[in-house]
């Protein structure tokens, strides 16, 4: 935000140099970015000076040139050529001494030395006014008034002064300094309390003298959306002449960035940033009926706005209407058919204020950004309207002429009351951390306009002002205090008291990080995706109920308007990112927090819910071409073997897991687990549906893992070391007959309940499933490996402990020996 320097010595009168404003600004919260020096022309016609042609001779070799003598303040005069037909002894005229450089009009620019010009001695130029970049004439030179003064920079003569312009970075918080009379505010506040002896008055403009001419046109105004606009004032102006603006307010537009348009447009820009109201004025004939209505249209009611696009608009966007049709976008942008023109006669000039919420759907819907969709979307001060509408109208008539032919309309339904807060003295300073007297935090609250409403020992209550909204609990007042008092102004202390506090086991850090190192030791590429996803994405899971979504209240988009509940639609977004740029082949894990509404929305005790997860995603192939092995696309396998690999990391017997359902709107196929009671993880092929909603057309594998279900069982857990073996492990194999129904799994926890001791484990290593086998049934191939860390086993034990497994197989499943030669 810019702000003027010489603008802001309009209302704030004291005795502090531009670089003490800026350190000033800085300390208090409006932190000044960059100074910088705007000039009205380029090169701010520095060493251009007022000069008194002396005498005026022909050139003695050349018949269009002259020799003058020019007094431009100096101790002789300079000799000047010059061409110009219209120069004279006794003009006052613009010189430009040696050593300047002037920027023409067309562009050009050239420094001034000393030269001669026919043989005769030149020591600077005598300027025209393209010469000088301040206009088009080149028909001779520029003639000043013959009150200038000699030696004078001639930019002090023609009211050309360069501009000292603060960029200030604005916090979203502090709307109520996004003015020029907000920041002189909160500069009084703080000079009133550090050096009063500089401040000599701080005087917002006054709006005492606005008067009523007659009533001869009045209008009426309707407010049927009382949630959407809190307050409503207008007033007309009739007989206005339309034209440009003076000097003095073209040159304080331009000095912040902003381009003159008339004089109508331009005052309600100049409101704008004097005061921080927003502003609207409407060509008064275009409104039919004369009434106003503000209201909403129907779902795709077209409306052209001033920039030439017909826009379609929502149901939700609040409108200024007129009887018969839209007129403007409430507080974001004007239309094409209302806007004032040079034509316009009268006017009708508005100030509201409007819900945040509603200006800020509306604006990042039809992607516009004004200055008074800035400020109504942080929240306008509702007690502002009437005082900035007159300061306007005041204004408009002053510099157009015409009379105010209304009273102010004011439509305000609900009117905001100050807001109060109580704290404790004692509270204000441990906040601060340094004790503070009382009579030092009273004076602050008194500079801040934060009046103190009752006393009662070390308690206080104080009414906060309404143009400060985010100021409402004891911290924020104390927070206001401390930026007024300084913080500088607290002593680091001497000593540090701190309590050592004692790590949970395990640490949640150090698992993550081992984690990341497994997965990313393993060709993984860690992402990072917003929190944010859009509610849509949610309509048709089961997985995921939309009633359990954390909504926004005042989101930027309807893209990024809810919580995630789950990782799988920001790895999907990165996925086909990366496909779009012909990176097909990926294996992507993300570590983020899920959140979700564990208490229906509305009820007396909202509850809300936050999860760390773990997302792995697999797509592609497993790896690139090579001449020695053929390329093999990843598979729910691929995807399986590394979340098997994390979890034995981290201690988990894979024998321990215990099925799930596994949720179908999500996975075309896969398997879900618990552990331990809880549910653990899920993992599979994701579903063409929701692969097709990113335009995803390669199968994606995604898991995603239950950190905190994880972290607990890990707590558990107890790390045991234990001798190698010294003697050898042996291998059998069983070749089984089975029901198409019998798992491996349940193989594995039957075989580890019949050999507890000396069976090491078990794997799977071929499944057959064909015409050679009878109906209903498949073929196991089960390997077993045998170890006692005692001693050797000899063949007899070995073939014992194979009978029993077969023993076990058949009675259990029915299993029939297929017999496997070693």
């Amino acid at each position: 935000m810019k702000i003027s320097y010489s603008w802001l010595k309009d209302y704030l009168c004291a005795d502090v140099s531009a670089e003490e404003i800026s350190a000033i600004l800085t300390s208090i919260g409006l932190e000044v970015e960059s100074v910088e020096v705007v000039e009205r022309v380029k090169g701010g016609l520095r060493g251009v000076t007022v000069g008194q042609v002396l005498t005026c001779e022909q050139h003695p070799d050349a018949d269009k040139l002259r020799v003058t003598t020019v007094d431009v303040g100096g101790e002789q005069p300079l000799q000047i050529v010059c061409g110009a037909p219209n120069v004279a002894a006794g003009q006052k005229v613009p010189v430009a001494t040696i050593g300047t450089t002037l920027f023409f009009a067309n562009g050009d620019e050239i420094k001034i030395k000393k030269s001669k010009l026919r043989g005769v001695e030149s020591s600077g130029m005598i300027c025209a006014e393209d010469e000088l970049g301040i206009g088009t004439s080149h028909a001779g030179i520029m003639v000043l008034a013959a009150d200038a003064q000699v030696g004078q920079p001639l930019a002090d003569v023609l009211g050309l002064e360069s501009e000292l312009v603060f960029e200030i970075g604005l916090t979203p918080n502090r709307i109520d300094a996004a003015s020029h009379v907000g920041v002189a505010r909160d500069l009084a506040a703080y000079l009133s309390v550090h050096c009063p002896e500089k401040l000599r008055r701080f005087s917002p403009p006054s709006v005492e003298r606005f008067r009523v001419d007659d009533a001869s046109n009045a209008y009426r105004v309707k407010v049927e959306n009382t949630e959407a606009c809190l307050r409503y004032c207008g007033v007309t102006i009739s007989g206005v002449a339309v034209q440009a603006s003076p000097a003095w307010l073209q040159k304080r537009l331009a000095a912040i960035g902003l381009r003159p348009i008339n004089s109508v447009v331009d005052v309600t820009n100049y409101v704008l940033h004097e005061l921080g109201q927003p502003l609207h004025a409407f060509d008064a004939d275009k409104i039919a009926g004369k009434t106003v209505v503000v209201r909403t249209c129907p779902d795709g009611t077209p409306f052209k706005t001033l920039d030439g696009v017909e826009r379609k608009l929502s149901a939700q966007d609040l409108m200024i209407c007129s009887a018969e049709k839209p007129l403007c976008i409430a507080g974001v942008f004007g239309g094409a058919e209302s806007g004032v023109t040079e034509a316009t006669k009268n006017i009708f000039l508005e100030s509201a204020c409007f819900n945040p919420v509603w200006v800020r759907k509306t604006a990042k819907r039809h992607a516009l950004s004004t200055d008074a969709s800035f400020r109504y979307e942080r929240g306008a001060d509702p007690s502002i309207p009437p005082a900035a509408l007159k300061r306007a109208a005041m204004l408009i008539k002053e510099l157009g002429g015409g009379s105010i032919s209304s009273e102010v309309v004011d439509v305000y339904p609900k009117v905001a009351e100050r807001k109060s807060v109580a704290l404790t003295l004692s509270g204000v300073c441990t906040g601060i951390g340094k004790a503070i007297d009382s009579s030092v935090i009273k004076k602050i609250l008194a500079a801040l306009e934060i009046d103190v409403t009752r006393e009662d020992g070390d308690n206080l209550t104080v009414s906060v002002p309404t143009y400060r909204i985010d100021v409402a609990r004891p911290c924020d007042v104390v927070e206001e205090i401390l930026r007024i008092y300084g913080y500088n102004n607290v002593e680091i202390p001497q000593h540090v008291r701190a309590s050592l506090n004692h790590t949970a086991r395990p640490d949640n850090e150090q698992m993550v990080n081992a984690a990341a190192s497994l997965l990313s030791g393993q060709g993984f590429n860690e992402i990072m995706c917003l929190s944010l996803t859009s509610a849509k994405r949610y309509d048709e899971l089961r997985s995921y109920p939309k009633e359990k979504l954390v909504l926004l209240q005042n989101p930027n988009s309807v893209e990024l308007n809810a919580m995630r509940q789950t990782l799988l639609f920001g790895g999907l977004e990165a996925i086909a990112y990366n496909i779009n740029r012909r990176q097909p082949d990926l294996k992507l894990y993300e570590f983020g927090n899920t959140y979700c509404r564990q208490a229906p929305h509305g009820s007396v005790t909202e509850r809300f819910g936050e999860e760390l997860r773990l997302s792995l995603f697999v797509t592609g192939a497993q790896h690139k071409k090579n001449w020695n092995a053929p390329q093999a696309m990843s598979s729910f396998f691929t995807l399986k073997k590394h979340v098997e690999q994390l979890l034995q990391r981290f201690g988990v017997d894979l024998r321990a897991l215990q099925s799930a359902a596994l949720p179908a709107d999500i996975f075309s196929d896969g398997a879900a687990y618990k552990l331990g009671g809880k549910d653990l993880l899920w993992m599979g092929a994701v579903s063409k549906k929701l692969r097709s909603a990113f335009d995803v057309k390669q199968d994606v594998y995604f898991a995603e893992i239950r950190w905190p279900a994880l972290l607990s069982f890990a707590a558990r857990q107890k790390i045991a070391y234990a001798e190698l073996p010294k003697y050898p492990a042996v291998n059998r194999d069983l070749a089984l007959l089975l029901d198409a129904s019998v798992t491996f799994a349940q193989l594995r926890e039957a075989a580890h309940k019949t050999e507890k001791k000396l069976l090491q484990s078990v794997g799977l290593f071929d499944v057959y499933e064909g015409s050679k086998l009878p109906e209903g049934k498949k073929s196991y191939a089960l390997s077993f490996t045998l170890q006692d860390s005692e001693r050797t086993l000899t063949d007899q034990e070995i073939e014992r402990i194979m009978e029993k497994l077969v023993t076990a197989f058949e009675k259990d499943f029915g299993a029939q020996l297929r017999r496997i030669e070693n």
